[in-house]
């Protein structure tokens, strides 16, 4: 399997999750990135998250690979070679005043484990994928329920615009954006992230 290189993130790509956070509605695809460090295992992982630095927030995703380099005339389905589920975890406080203060999001993005990322699946056609749900569970309930066809920015728009302005190539990964439902993270908590209905991964958050 090709190792993770680049870790892209698209922001407030869902109207309705800006909205929750009293964000502008974006024109373009609000593209920022995590280390490759960041992304780990979800499956059953003990994750060990930064609970002294203010609020953190869960935004569950899915999350695609890149399979080849990208170029203007290729189709997503040539493009794209896995689908994944992820939790973006965010440091909202810290977050909230590098925003104020007009800094990048770095710090309250890319924390060690702030990208736990399910197993890698071949990637379906494009219909597929804007008809399935997704949804997260924090300890057993339901917090998040999303669909790709209420995204702002189609996957041809994020890759077109990521592929030209930064470059693609395999390896790279697209946190894609999150549904509205996002809330805080304690320790302690479980969550669940379900595909179509079905669990494809758990994790904790460990002390």
């Amino acid at each position: 399997m090709t190792a993770i290189q680049n870790v892209y993130c698209v922001g407030r790509n869902y109207r309705l999750h800006a909205e929750e956070l009293g964000n502008e509605v974006p024109t373009q695809p609000m593209i920022f990135m995590k280390p490759s460090h960041a992304a780990v295992p979800l499956e059953h992982a003990e994750l060990v998250l930064p609970t002294d630095k203010g609020e953190i927030h869960y935004e569950a995703e899915l999350v695609i690979r890149i399979g080849r380099d990208y170029a203007p005339d290729l189709s997503v389905e040539e493009m794209v070679d896995g689908l994944a589920l992820g939790i973006d975890f965010t440091l909202r406080d810290v977050q909230s005043v590098l925003k104020k203060k007009g800094h990048p999001w770095t710090a309250a993005k890319g924390f060690k484990n702030s990208a736990p990322l399910t197993s890698f699946v071949p990637f379906p056609d494009a219909t597929t994928w804007a008809e399935q749900p997704f949804a997260l569970l924090k300890n057993d309930q339901q917090v998040q329920l999303g669909y790709t066809r209420n995204m702002i920015f189609s996957l041809e728009t994020i890759i077109a615009h990521i592929g030209e302005n930064y470059g693609l190539a395999a390896g790279d990964i697209i946190f894609t954006g999150t549904p509205e439902g996002v809330g805080p993270v304690a320790i302690g908590d479980t969550f669940e992230l379900m595909y179509a209905g079905a669990s494809v991964g758990k994790c904790r958050i460990a002390e």
